[in-house]
């Protein structure tokens, strides 16, 4: 440690973010926008279904085993709810994504920078893995060709 480190600016850790209010925002938005043109709803009130369905999707968020290190709920590997609420909750959300834009042009493009971030993120951690996994290979057949060159000497 030099004499002029305490005048150095102190490092700062990394700031996790709860965007979990965030994202049940979004969440409720998209509802809206979906049972607004599909069920003939107005304003932010939603049909019967599209409530219940809500409903399960807001505690799931809030039994999520992530945390608030959660990554967004369609790019997620493990899903929180049945097959079945799963399939509608991915179909509302994928096709009201006209409306959105439309409607929320700020936040769909914000959630959209935040899913290929998580993309990205993935892409990254499998080209890591296959190095590894690539290094461990070369390293193995390393290991066997001087396992057997010292065979042959003796």
């Amino acid at each position: 440690m030099g004499i002029f480190d305490r005048f150095l600016p102190k490092k700062k850790q990394p700031e996790v973010k709860n965007t979990i209010p965030q994202e049940k925002a979004n969440i409720k938005k998209t509802f809206g926008v979906y049972c607004n043109k599909h069920h003939s709803t107005k304003g932010e009130k939603l049909c019967p279904k599209c409530t219940a369905l809500l409903a399960t999707v807001m505690t799931k968020i809030n039994r999520c085993p992530y945390g608030i290190t959660k990554p967004i709920c369609d790019r997620c590997e493990r899903q929180c709810f049945g097959k079945a609420q799963n399939t509608e909750f991915m179909k509302i959300m994928t096709s009201s994504s006209k409306g959105m834009f439309l409607k929320h042009p700020m936040m769909t493009m914000k959630h959209k920078m935040a899913s290929l971030s998580v993309d990205y993120a993935k892409r990254e951690q499998e080209k890591r893995q296959a190095e590894k996994a690539a290094a461990k290979k070369k390293n193995a057949e390393a290991k066997a060709k001087a396992k057997e060159e010292g065979k042959k000497e003796k």
